[in-house]
């Protein structure tokens, strides 16, 4: 369901063995089109088309459903193929805000269906043995967690308001979100950047790197959380920061995400995530990881493999075999919502004061009201 990021779905679940693509799906008739094709090349099977996700969940022999559709469509698709008894796979951040994020983990455990998100880095191979070293010591007590996003992106322009072009059916592309109009720069992309839709580039590509910090630190939720920048690079439509900092306390510890979409500053060089401890620093890259000691000397270091195959293959391995999943739906989301209440912490200009066991926002009425959206009558999710 949605074939940008979902062709790259097509293609990992393609290489599990034993895997079968029923259906591709998306709203877009050119989209849908090049993902048929596509499918049918990898498989002797031959795979339908699509424009409603509802038509796959009607279909019995159809075992997952695969989400890389917007974001405001992840948790009311998932809650539905949960009711529909399908597992599902769920591209980050799983959820639009945070009453999303907790109706879908409800949506998994109430029906008993896998439901896998989609922070592929939980079943990297190096991933998993950095951070078992990580957590046994290798560095003493770890005291603090960084991380860093750096892109070049440009100006998203100032849109008009259109008619939806022919080929794409907008209504259903709005699905769950209140009804606009038909913006012309905002879609297939660029919806990430105005609030009604997305959550910006901490929910888009920050969720990957504090996956990685709570997973580290051990911790689950924070207690206070705030989010400061702008849009600092260009006068047009994108309401979220493309330059901010958030900053996340735990008491006895605390973790960053530093996010520069504009400007790549390659002179800096930073790490996607590192660790400081009281015995030196552990900077996990995209993939791999490299240890200093606390005279920033190289003492080990580790080359991982990228790629999304292993994510895939652990999702199916869960359903036939019962392992594990390496990101099931609660535990994702527990590091999505460290995101979504940086967003709101942005958009409220406050520091959050948060309850550490619930994830909950204390005292805050302006902020609370953040907590969930409306929806168009047809799509409100009902777990």
């Amino acid at each position: 369901m949605g074939l940008k990021r979902g062709m790259a779905h097509v293609r990992g679940f393609q290489a599990v063995p034993d895997v079968e693509i029923a259906y591709v799906c998306d709203v877009d008739q050119t989209r849908m089109a090049e993902g048929v094709n596509v499918a049918n090349a990898g498989q002797s099977a031959k795979a339908k088309g699509a424009t409603d996700f509802r038509e796959i969940l009607d279909d019995p022999s159809v075992d997952i459903l695969s989400i890389a559709a917007p974001n405001f469509w992840h948790a009311p698709a998932s809650i539905l193929a949960c009711q529909a008894g399908k597992h599902v796979y769920v591209e980050k951040p799983g959820s639009y805000d945070p009453q999303e994020a907790e109706w879908v983990v409800e949506a998994a455990r109430k029906h008993d269906r896998k439901v896998q998100l989609g922070t592929q880095r939980r079943s990297y191979q190096s991933m998993i043995e950095g951070m078992a070293k990580l957590r046994d010591g290798l560095i003493g007590d770890v005291r603090f967690a960084r991380t860093w996003y750096n892109n070049a992106r440009g100006s998203i322009g100032k849109g008009k308001q259109t008619r939806p072009p022919a080929h794409i059916d907008y209504d259903l592309w709005q699905g769950p979100a209140p009804r606009r109009p038909y913006q012309d720069n905002l879609v297939h992309y660029n919806w990430h950047w105005v609030w009604h839709y997305g959550g910006g580039e901490l929910i888009n590509n920050g969720v990957h790197a504090l996956d990685l910090a709570r997973w580290g630190l051990g911790v689950d939720y924070p207690t206070k959380v705030t989010y400061l920048g702008g849009r600092y690079h260009f006068d047009d439509d994108q309401e979220s920061p493309d330059t901010a900092v958030a900053q996340f306390d735990f008491g006895d510890k605390g973790a960053t995400w530093d996010g520069s979409s504009c400007l790549r500053r390659k002179d800096e060089n930073l790490a996607f995530c590192s660790f400081y401890g009281d015995g030196g620093t552990m900077a996990f890259d995209f993939s791999g990881y490299k240890v200093y000691d606390t005279e920033g000397t190289l003492v080990e270091e580790r080359e991982g493999t990228p790629g999304d195959v292993p994510h895939f293959q652990n999702h199916c391995d869960a359903i036939r075999d019962g392992v594990a999943l390496n990101q099931d739906i609660e535990e994702g989301q527990k590091s999505t919502q460290w995101c979504h209440l940086g967003n709101i912490a942005y958009r409220t200009q406050s520091v959050l004061e948060v309850d550490p066991k619930t994830g909950h926002i204390r005292n805050n009425p302006r902020a609370r009201r953040l907590w969930g959206r409306s929806y168009s009558k047809e799509w409100k999710p009902k777990v």
